[in-house]
């Protein structure tokens, strides 16, 4: 059997690792269109690789997927994260969890995730063909016919694993064979605040901030933080991957209210201030909220146009009133965005409902499969999208027929 496997991403890969544990006496034969292999790999968190997320709760897990949970379902019952700490462990890749539940290799290294594929890629004798771009797949009577370098090759499976395209018409080869495509979409991304004065605190970041996209239910708490073009951090990327469509609608033109606080409700911070309006400190030199760092405090002090040499005890009504409400209703205009590093995730792809996620075969084109990015699924930062991509994958890698299931 000749399988080729569009794509020499982290999906097009582990799809070819799984084709040759399920079908042993195939050839199969990876296609990438540049010159180099795993891209997203080497760059992934910071270029120590964010392979995972510990979370081995099928349940918990898909709640981190703005696209495709549903149907991922179908995928983690077959691979799942214990799955995936299996099988790099067993080809002697160790992975460790960190405070935040993001795993890495134990090197910190991407470079060790790297070597493992090649090193699994040459075992199983699988052929990875460097600027070989598919120029067209036609459909043949036993199979496909694909257009490589002005040659014609044919095979009997193909599994796409070409990734995400910020256009359009980078999906227009596929929807050539009959499949519907969802727009694709920026998914991770932070928020830019042109000219704006809390740029000054760049670097400063608040561990457990609350982030509201105003005018909407879209909303996410986490650590946030304060570059020199706005707003970064899990809170403000992972509000972006929900947010995707709706802010893409929106032009990027926005605003977000921040609650600084780590109360959630006015009526409990105006409780927990009240215990200190009796203090003699200046409220300069006072700040009660210890999640709030100094340099914040004093941001936002200025921002109300408080006096600070005034002290706690001689606040008046309106001055307290202007604290609480910017401690927890903080507002700020987002003008733009800026990709998060070069971690490029899009939403959109090849529509979910023309793939069977009991077996990733198109219910367009039988015998062709699909895994990881190139469909309408992402996952927020932290592991997630990589996690899809090994699930989908090792699905897509069996082979199973969609009229058999």
């Amino acid at each position: 059997m000749q399988i080729a496997v569009i794509g020499a991403g982290a999906a097009g890969y582990f799809a070819a690792f799984s084709c040759k544990r399920h079908h042993p006496d195939a050839q199969v034969t990876i296609f990438e269109k540049t010159s180099k292999v795993l891209q997203k790999v080497k760059v992934s968190g910071g270029g120590r690789c964010n392979v995972t997320h510990n979370a081995p709760n099928i349940s918990d897990l898909t709640k981190h997927y703005p696209r495709g949970a549903n149907q991922l379902k179908k995928c983690f019952g077959h691979f799942n994260v214990k799955s995936t700490i299996e099988w790099f462990e067993g080809r002697g890749v160790k992975l460790k969890s960190e405070a935040d539940n993001r795993m890495f290799p134990v090197s910190d290294s991407s470079q060790t995730i790297i070597d493992c594929f090649n090193k699994e890629a040459a075992q199983l004798d699988i052929e990875i063909l460097l600027k070989s771009p598919v120029k067209r797949i036609n459909i043949i009577e036993k199979g496909f016919e694909l257009e490589v370098g002005g040659q014609v090759r044919q095979f009997d499976k193909v599994i796409i694993t070409s990734g995400g395209s910020p256009k359009l018409e980078g999906f227009k080869w596929l929807s050539d064979l009959g499949h519907e495509i969802k727009p694709p979409v920026p998914s991770l991304f932070t928020f830019n605040m042109p000219g704006n004065p809390i740029t000054k605190l760049m670097g400063l970041s608040v561990n457990d901030a609350s982030v509201k996209i105003v005018g909407s239910k879209l909303q996410y708490t986490g650590p946030l933080l304060i570059t020199h073009w706005g707003m970064s951090g899990p809170a403000v990327l992972k509000l972006s991957a929900w947010g995707a469509r709706e802010l893409y609608d929106k032009n990027y033109d926005f605003k977000v209210q921040v609650n600084w606080s780590g109360y959630s409700s006015e009526e409990e911070l105006r409780g927990f201030l009240g215990e200190v309006r009796d203090s003699k400190k200046k409220i300069s030199n006072y700040n009660p909220i210890e999640a709030i760092p100094g340099r914040l405090w004093s941001f936002l002090l200025d921002k109300i146009q408080a006096d600070q040499e005034k002290r706690w005890l001689d606040l008046d009504k309106k001055s307290f009133n202007k604290l609480v409400n910017v401690l927890i209703n903080d507002q700020y205009d987002v003008k733009g965005k800026t990709t998060f590093k070069e971690e490029f995730v899009t939403c959109g792809g090849v529509a979910l409902e023309d793939v069977n996620f009991k077996t990733m075969e198109s219910r367009k084109v039988p015998g062709m499969y699909f895994a990881g990015e190139v469909l309408d699924v992402d996952g927020i930062t932290g592991g997630f999208n990589f996690q899809a991509a090994w699930s989908t994958a090792f699905v897509a890698g069996k082979l199973d027929s969609a009229d058999l299931n």
